[in-house]
């Protein structure tokens, strides 16, 4: 039967809900001899580029040289240009273990054998945070917007602004706020701009909203509350215009094809390690287990916004209607816990 185009968008409503984790112990312990794996010499480590080349060196290396002492063979960090370059790796059989947004997480599960095994936990405690719109600090805009309603702004005065995301792969700097700010509002960025752009990087995107090279971008809370105790000047000329419900924090993820021993070895190594000197830096706490399944609410998100996409486009009522059951029938099979 037709699936009614309006019921996507209560199904939505899903993706809010808390992210639940496993919090079993890993089958087996880590190898305590040099049986394990003999033949991976070297982990090959990914990490998606949310900040500068050298800032992410300098928070992740003190890390991977933990991991490396731990597990007893050499982690090498692969600082990727962008998001889909770490999903592309690991799919090449290149990466052993990544760290990923959701939504490059999401694509890596499906296109190459990526499978999530802890998440991260921020250093107050909490497991979630928030995607932003962010404005210069002393645009003139700001005399118009209220609290954090910025998005109304930005929306009917968007031909008069330049506006950056971050990565197409990005979920707090690209998937949530198209869902959110655009899709649900009938609004194509693409088209509605006075100049759209792809800044890359959270960081990259954070300055140049304080540099005012851009008048709106996207963000994150993560981001900002990095910037607040490593360069606060800079952060002081960023000010939050709009914030999303709660994101879930991100994956590490390790190939799904890893030996089972290795796989233990990297889960002990992840399930135990609270170094407040190394993580610290890092905006974390810890990790807490997790599975591929937490992360089916930005699963609902992405289906989402695809499925108001169809609604809104100009097209055939009968190839509109084909879509629009197909994501559907994607969205069905994600919230029943089978493979979408």
């Amino acid at each position: 039967m037709p699936t009614s185009s309006l019921q996507p968008l209560k199904l939505l409503a899903l993706a809010l809900l808390p992210v639940g984790c496993s919090f079993a112990p890993p089958a087996s312990g880590p190898a305590t001899d040099n049986t394990c794996a003999p033949e991976i010499t070297e982990v090959e480590f990914g990490i998606s580029s949310s900040e500068s080349h050298q800032s992410l060196k300098q928070q992740w290396e003190p890390f991977l040289a933990a991991l490396s002492n731990e597990i007893g063979r050499p982690v090498n960090g692969y600082y990727a240009t962008d998001y889909a370059a770490v999903i592309e790796a690991m799919g090449a059989d290149k990466l052993h273990v990544a760290w990923y947004g959701g939504k490059a997480y999401i694509e890596a599960a499906k296109r190459s054998g990526a499978e999530a095994f802890v998440r991260t936990v921020n250093a107050d405690g909490t497991q979630g945070y928030y995607s932003h719109l962010v404005a210069p600090a002393d645009h003139p805009m700001l005399a118009e917007i209220e609290g954090e309603n910025g998005d109304d702004y930005v929306l009917e005065n968007a031909g008069d602004l330049t506006f950056a995301f971050n990565d197409p792969n990005s979920t707090s700097g690209f998937l949530v706020p198209s869902l959110y700010v655009f899709a649900q509002n009938d609004v194509d960025p693409n088209q509605a701009f006075k100049e759209l752009l792809f800044a890359g990087s959270h960081e990259a995107t954070a300055l140049a909203v304080a540099n005012r090279q851009v008048d709106v971008a996207t963000n994150n809370s993560e981001t900002l509350e990095m910037m607040a105790d490593s360069d606060p000047a800079t952060r002081k000329k960023i000010q939050v215009i709009w914030t999303s419900p709660v994101i879930p924090t991100e994956p590490i993820a390790y190939r799904a094809e890893l030996p089972d021993c290795l796989k233990a070895e990297l889960q002990g190594f992840f399930y135990n390690f609270d170094d407040p000197d190394i993580l610290g830096p890092m905006g974390w706490s810890g990790f807490v287990p997790a599975e591929d399944r937490d992360w089916n609410p930005i699963r609902e998100l992405d289906i989402g916004k695809q499925i108001l996409e169809v609604q809104n486009a100009k097209l055939a009522e009968a190839v509109k209607q084909q879509q629009l059951d197909e994501l559907n029938q994607q969205l069905e099979a994600v919230q029943s816990g089978s493979t979408p």
